[in-house]
């Protein structure tokens, strides 16, 4: 039985707002469809992942910018820094630890995001 996780929902206060945000960072806008005055849905995929994150009106009732921990995992830290940082996102300096090389950034709503670069223990 395989369980794929493909789509988690992120709270924003403004779908616009957060939407060219995401774009900026480089996440491909695959679906934005209103549904009703009550409900929008909008899903966003990292490019490379099988994985999508969904925001909108009327998905969820968790709080804006509560979300801490998502995740992103690349293999070059340094490029992807760059590449954010060419794109005008603030990201912190390289942090390594014996599980990695992480970045991090926040959207602007304030749901935070680590990049990984895994160690190659070869």
């Amino acid at each position: 039985m395989d369980y794929k996780l493909e789509l988690v929902a992120v709270p924003v206060s403004d779908v616009d707002r957060a939407k060219d945000f995401y774009v900026k960072v480089g996440f491909n806008a695959d679906h934005d469809h209103q549904v009703n005055e009550n409900l929008r849905f909008v899903q966003l995929t990292p490019p490379g992942s099988a994985c999508s994150i969904a925001i909108g009106t009327g998905l969820t009732e968790v709080e804006p910018g509560s979300l801490k921990g998502l995740q992103l995992v690349v293999e070059d830290i340094e490029a992807a820094k760059a590449d954010l940082t060419g794109k005008g996102i603030e990201v912190g300096d390289v942090q390594e630890f014996p599980w990695g090389k992480f970045v991090f950034f926040s959207d602007p709503d304030g749901n935070a995001w680590s990049v990984q670069e895994i160690p190659n223990y070869g």
